[in-house]
């Protein structure tokens, strides 16, 4: 089980964040801390951010997601955060296993207090990552990730593992963020998520780059275009991809196939 480091917030403000970036080896050690820091904030901030349109977007996804999959038996929902599609998952399909799957600690903890909180019981939750989940091969029905891709370090051996533990017909929904391809837009977008994440990070941690990685990992990730493509290459027949924000954030239904 991950345990979270005692100081992450130091933590970070000690790393060199745009080398970490760069380097796809270091990666995952800045992402993670980073996201043990703001954990007791996660949802507020994502609420924020996304002016209330993050709640839509992952009905949207769950909605969409059980048409393609209409009764799963096993669901694993990677990059869970604080447990928002997973509880969500559950609660439309009750008779469901539903596994939430994070490398962040203080993530895991935020949403095991919310099951108890809540009372829910079946759905449980375990340290991992997109490229290292505890799922047996081709033993998952359906594999939800909210904002996960963008934030793997290495997104072919991410895309490769959900591949391993999704059943043949088994389906991808993912809902991320990503690189516009009109390069007006794309500077727009950008430039609103570096300043702003960079005064959220400032005013409630003093730390710019808590936030104004967002931005950062977006100039470096795909297209969706891009990323249908390479679900494509990992043995996915990509269904559906629906764009909001004018290529901004996609959501994206892929099956994979035998």
């Amino acid at each position: 089980m991950a345990t979270p480091t005692r100081d992450p917030l130091s933590a970070v403000r000690a790393l060199d964040v745009d080398a970490m970036l760069a380097d796809p080896a270091r990666k995952q050690d800045f992402v993670t801390p980073m996201f043990d820091v703001i954990a007791p904030r996660y949802d507020d901030f994502t609420r924020l951010f996304s002016f209330g349109m993050d709640a839509a977007w992952k009905r949207e996804l769950v909605d969409r997601a059980l048409v393609a999959c209409p009764a799963p038996r096993t669901v694993l929902d990677l990059a869970c955060g604080t447990g928002d599609l997973a509880f969500a998952l559950a609660t439309r399909v009750p008779t469901a296993r539903v596994t939430g799957v994070d490398p962040s600690a203080r993530m895991l903890e935020a949403a095991r207090a919310r099951a108890r909180t809540d009372g829910v019981s079946h759905v449980t939750f375990a340290d991992g990552t997109l490229a290292r989940t505890p799922a047996d091969t081709a033993s998952v029905d359906l594999l939800t990730a909210g904002y996960g891709f963008r934030n793997t370090p290495d997104t072919d051996a991410a895309l490769a593992e959900c591949a391993r533990v999704l059943r043949p017909g088994g389906v991808l929904a993912s809902l991320d963020f990503f690189d516009p391809a009109n390069p007006l837009w794309r500077a727009l977008f950008l430039g609103y998520l570096r300043v702003t994440g960079d005064v959220v990070g400032w005013w409630w941690h003093r730390t710019p780059a808590i936030y104004g990685y967002i931005a950062r990992s977006i100039a470096a990730f795909d297209t969706a275009e891009a990323f249908a493509a390479r679900c494509g290459r990992h043995g996915f027949r990509v269904d559906t991809v629906e764009t909001r924000l004018f290529g901004g954030i996609a959501l994206h239904l892929a099956t994979r196939t035998a």
